[in-house]
């Protein structure tokens, strides 16, 4: 069950609606970001924060904004486990890690994909969204979680901006690594994929990231390389996440 909290109403009248959903594995928070002229069934993109980040974060914030009055497109954000309002108060990295850790990564990662999942689902039954007409940003954690997702949702995906993640990781805990659920998870994605490589990333391995997208399965993928360390993200780069995600989702 979707309860609904807080709404506000930003610039060019775009409404934004927090919400909880009631799941048996624990409540999911989450925001709805609709257009001011929002049509039944209208598209879906999918906002899935970082490391260390929240649904309600600024980049957060301005994609939704963008895709409401640049495309008409709904936004939903959700947070990420041991983030926003699934705690108490912010966790430092050490201390999420941890958690994720000792509950075991597929876990976790099975949890956020039903958790997605779950929210699509009640959208679609409210009449908000089109559930064929969905894409999804989440770069770093996630791409981590997002991967996962676009494997499970298969055609129902049209599009994602994917990446600053890869097989290997030199600055994460070992207790983190799923290079083998990735590789089979990178097969069975079928959406459109584009994907971002920071050349200079701290995080993950300039080859490990290149082979990651080597596996993807998708027929329609382009690979974006930016110079810089993982948080490094350019203007332009964001500005083409946005362009390619409304191309698919207008096609």
């Amino acid at each position: 069950m979707l309860t609904w909290d807080d709404a506000s109403t930003g610039v060019d009248g775009v409404a934004e609606w927090c919400f909880s959903l009631q799941r048996s594995s624990g409540d999911v928070p989450g925001v709805l970001w609709l257009p001011a002229d929002s049509r039944p069934s209208a598209p879906l993109v999918l906002l899935a924060h970082g490391g260390s980040g929240h649904k309600l974060g600024g980049r957060n914030r301005m994609l939704a904004q963008w895709f409401a009055t640049e495309c008409g497109i709904v936004s939903v954000a959700i947070d990420g486990p041991y983030h926003g309002d699934r705690v108490s108060e912010p966790l430092p990295p050490a201390e999420y890690q941890a958690r994720i850790i000792a509950e075991g990564v597929d876990a976790v990662v099975d949890r956020m994909v039903g958790d997605w999942r779950a929210v699509i689902g009640e959208l679609a039954d409210l009449g908000f969204v089109d559930p064929a007409q969905v894409g999804l940003i989440g770069l770093s954690m996630g791409t981590r979680f997002g991967l996962p997702l676009a494997a499970a949702m298969g055609d129902s995906l049209r599009c994602a901006v994917l990446g600053k993640f890869g097989l290997g990781q030199t600055g994460l805990p070992a207790g983190l690594a799923m290079d083998d659920r990735i590789r089979v998870d990178a097969r069975a994605v079928s959406a459109a994929v584009h994907f971002h490589v920071q050349w200079d990333d701290e995080l993950f391995t300039r080859g490990g990231q290149l082979a990651l997208f080597g596996l993807l399965g998708s027929r329609d993928k382009r690979l974006m390389v930016h110079s810089g360390r993982h948080g490094e993200t350019q203007d332009a780069a964001v500005e083409a996440w946005c362009a390619f995600i409304a191309a698919e989702l207008r096609t």
